[in-house]
């Protein structure tokens, strides 16, 4: 069970309609990888981020070729 200090909403650009989107991330793993739909446009979206110390301190938002 997640509790309020390991997700956090985080925001960011869509790298195919370049509208600004929001998405939910995990902070119990220091790196992950992932795809994930943008809310606005649906194409699928290349997230790979790191944690530490609770924070999100490297975001790679790409769009799958």
């Amino acid at each position: 069970m997640m509790d309020r200090d390991t997700i956090v909403e985080h925001r960011f650009t869509c790298p195919y309609c370049w509208e600004e989107i929001t998405m939910i991330f995990d902070l119990t793993a220091e790196e992950q990888t992932y795809v994930e739909d943008c809310e606005v446009c649906c194409n699928p979206i290349s997230l790979r981020f790191n944690v530490r110390n609770g924070m999100v301190v490297y975001l790679d938002v790409r769009q799958i070729a």
